[in-house]
């Protein structure tokens, strides 16, 4: 069996409380198994925290919610 992976959607949570889509694009199955070992992503060049994710069971997304990281 062909494992085409998984349509996740990256959403970062502004401090206003406003969601913005960052990206969405294809994972294989193997990073999204690492979702459960990991805490933080770096997409766009930018480190996000990862606060919670939802699978979407209408669209067959992932839907992930993240914020940005300060560089000090």
């Amino acid at each position: 069996m062909l494992d085409n992976g998984m349509n996740v959607i990256l959403f970062e949570k502004k401090p206003d409380g406003e969601l913005r889509q960052l990206e969405e694009r294809t994972w294989t199955m193997n990073m999204v198994t690492a979702l459960e070992h990991v805490n933080y992503i770096v997409a766009g060049g930018q480190e996000y925290e990862t606060i919670e994710g939802r699978l979407n069971v209408d669209s067959g997304k992932l839907e992930l919610l993240l914020v940005p990281m300060r560089n000090v």
